[in-house]
């Protein structure tokens, strides 16, 4: 198999997030530097020391989705469908009109169905195996948010789900790329989805040491790169984007918000859980992505960190970034911020997220900042990562990395289009 040469682009988002639902919503929140992090409200916090969450309150499934089939779907696989939705409609495709082989769904999600296996696990402990719904392997496993958008909208085309942790819609969306590029498809839905606010998925990443524990204040508790950060904060939702070839979307007249040009991936093979140190297997990944965007590393203006707000992986990544592109004393014009400081880590659909944040970015000449970043560890590299408020700027290529539990690693590149 080899590259056709195809050129894809972005022509749909969407997305629904601590926010709520809606891209307008999670942009203006991010540039005026809103948190959307709170105190759980969902689980009950008995018995746990973690009690602060980036939680979808007031989500109602019945307001866009069949009450039916809402019910036999899991919060996430919810999720994963009313972003689809957002992201089509604002695609202006007409599903009619597409090849229904050249159509496909690539969206992931890190743990699939938590929801669903704890409720289902508690009826069987309560009122016996016989009383398990038939419906909990649909509910559970993690490409059923491909699945049924697939079946929603008559994609007939590549149909998975990628699994890599936190860099999960990271590699959703590289491999649209690529399975653009190499002339495979016309349209692609790509992105994630994670609903992991439950009392297990709280539990077992707090027993993990991952979590931050500032509890009384809640919009304080995601801070990356900040000397006092104490871990990341969990968060829930989906994101989707629409990754459609270059001719295509012209012969119809789409709306282009940017060109993907790079994308990188590597692993770092050191450790189920730990970034390596060193971050050169992030480098790497860096490194892949402008060599296939044809860029130089002083092409890149913008930055969309992986930036969880823990010790040992901003560290990492910030000098991995460093060695690649330069520190604020070689490279005066980078600007780096994680937006996890305000929607923290929405985990297998974060890297969608993202790639929505540098879309936004490339288009709105605004990069939103870090907040909470008020005393800068000394041990992450120098390098500006915009604190506490947005700042303008013309950005041209915009980067989004991508990091996963096992040393999964994705980088992508966006470039403004220009015809």
């Amino acid at each position: 198999m080899s590259k056709d040469n195809k050129r894809a682009v972005i022509t749909g988002i969407g997305i629904i997030s601590p926010y709520g639902m809606g891209v307008d919503k999670f942009w203006n929140s991010l540039i005026e530097g809103k948190s959307g992090i709170t105190n759980i409200e969902n689980i009950s916090p008995e018995g746990h020391t973690v009690h602060v969450a980036g939680e979808i309150k007031n989500f109602d499934e019945f307001s866009t989705l069949d009450p039916k089939e809402a019910r036999r779907m899991d919060r996430y696989t919810q999720f994963a469908m009313m972003a689809a939705d957002e992201a089509m409609k604002d695609s202006a495709l007409e599903v009619e009109k597409l090849d229904p082989y050249r159509f496909g769904v690539i969206v992931g999600s890190a743990a699939g169905g938590f929801g669903t296996f704890e409720k289902q696990h508690l009826t069987i402990i309560e009122r016996g195996p016989s009383k398990c719904s038939p419906f909990t392997v649909p509910m559970i496993i993690a490409d059923m948010g491909a699945g049924r958008i697939s079946m929603k909208y008559g994609a007939k085309g590549v149909n998975k789900a990628i699994v890599t942790a936190c860099a999960t819609s990271a590699h959703c969306i590289g491999d649209s790329y690529r399975t653009i590029q190499y002339g495979e498809a016309d349209v692609i839905i790509a992105g994630g989805a994670e609903a992991v606010i439950t009392r297990l998925g709280i539990g077992a990443f707090t027993s993990a040491r991952t979590l931050s524990k500032r509890n009384d204040e809640p919009q304080k508790a995601s801070r990356p790169y900040d000397v006092d950060r104490d871990g990341f904060v969990m968060s829930e939702g989906a994101a989707i984007v629409i990754v459609e070839e270059l001719e295509h979307a012209l012969k119809r007249g789409a709306k282009i918000y940017a060109e993907i040009v790079g994308y990188g991936q590597t692993g770092d093979a050191y450790d189920i859980v730990a970034p390596d140190p060193t971050g050169a297997g992030a480098a790497k990944a860096m490194e892949f992505a402008v060599k296939d965007a044809g860029l130089k590393p002083s092409d890149i203006n913008y930055i969309n960190s992986h930036g969880t707000s823990t010790g040992l992986g901003d560290a990492a990544e910030s000098k991995a970034i460093a060695q690649v592109f330069g520190d604020l004393s070689t490279n005066k014009d980078l600007k780096v911020s994680s937006t996890k400081s305000m929607h923290g880590h929405m985990l297998g659909a974060t890297g969608a997220a993202e790639t929505i944040v540098c879309l936004k970015v490339i288009n709105e000449g605004i990069i939103p900042p870090t907040i909470n970043l008020d005393h800068q560890d000394e041990h992450v590299a120098n390098l500006n990562y915009v604190p506490h408020k947005a700042i303008k700027a013309n950005v041209e290529c915009a980067l989004t990395n991508s990091f996963g539990f096992g040393g999964h690693n994705a980088s992508l590149i966006f470039k403004k289009y220009k015809g």
